[in-house]
């Protein structure tokens, strides 16, 4: 195989520089008028005698000998396509490409390989797809099927959303309150509970002193989100009173900064 492929290398270039070389000296004004040219040349070439083969060319062995073994092309085009291994969160959706996709309620928990093609997103379970989506080019967007919701909720019983802002109204009120906001803002609860679970945590990474201060400070700004609470402990915003904008310094007087009787 690999003197096949060398011969086939050796052959692409010995075509490639008898053309070039005929064409050199040539201007073309468009990519059809170069297209002709390079046609014609490479009919002539292909329909020309070898040297130590005189009634042989190399159109006739193409006939010959690859015609016969060709087959036909495939029906569909070929998609390229890309697998990765995720696991299932309990809001059964799987995270993929800054998207989440659902997967069946009851593969909750359960690892999954992940298909991508330009087009779709399929979700695979010990070999057998378990779910197909279009592709979406948004970000953060949950994709969701009706039919992978559990039905009245039976599997998630343990898990209502009563129980996520019960577990953070033991951190304090104003963490309770932002979990209540970020379920509130979700198409179904259960879209929120990655982000709730993570607020959480950070109550036990930080304190949960600071979790309310930062809760209370997200809430009064509209920073409803898990990227925004993390943010504000993470530089400390959390120590600074919410609700109060920073004192904007005067401008330096100047002889050539105009004020506003100027306009008038």
């Amino acid at each position: 195989m690999t003197l096949d492929k060398a011969k086939v290398e050796s052959a692409v270039q010995v075509v490639q520089r008898w053309i070039v070389m005929r064409l050199r000296q040539r201007r073309f004004f468009s990519v059809r008028e170069i297209n002709e040219a390079i046609r014609e040349l490479l009919t002539y070439l292909n329909n020309r005698p070898f040297r130590k083969r005189r009634d042989e060319c190399r159109r006739s062995l193409f006939v010959k000998i690859d015609r016969p073994a060709l087959q036909p092309l495939p029906a569909e085009r070929y998609d390229l396509s890309q697998w990765s291994q995720a696991r299932v969160n309990i809001d059964y959706h799987v995270a993929y490409d800054g998207n989440w996709y659902s997967v069946p309620y009851s593969l909750t928990g359960e690892a999954v390989e992940v298909r991508s093609t330009p087009t779709t997103v399929e979700i695979f379970h010990r070999g057998k797809r378990v779910a197909s989506h279009l592709r979406s080019r948004e970000r953060n967007k949950p994709v969701t099927q009706n039919e992978h919701r559990p039905k009245s909720h039976q599997a998630h019983l343990e898990w209502p959303p009563s129980r996520m802002v019960d577990w953070a109204a033991k951190v304090g009120a104003n963490t309770a309150q932002l979990v209540q906001r970020m379920l509130d803002g979700k198409p179904h609860p259960e879209m929120g509970y990655r982000a709730c679970l993570g607020i959480i945590r950070l109550a036990q990474k930080y304190s949960p002193a600071r979790m309310e201060c930062a809760a209370e400070r997200a809430v009064l700004t509209g920073a409803i989100s898990y990227k925004s609470v993390k943010s504000i402990l993470r530089n400390g915003l959390d120590s600074q009173p919410p609700g109060i904008p920073p004192a904007s310094r005067p401008s330096p007087e100047h002889e050539n900064l105009r004020g506003p009787e100027y306009f008038q």
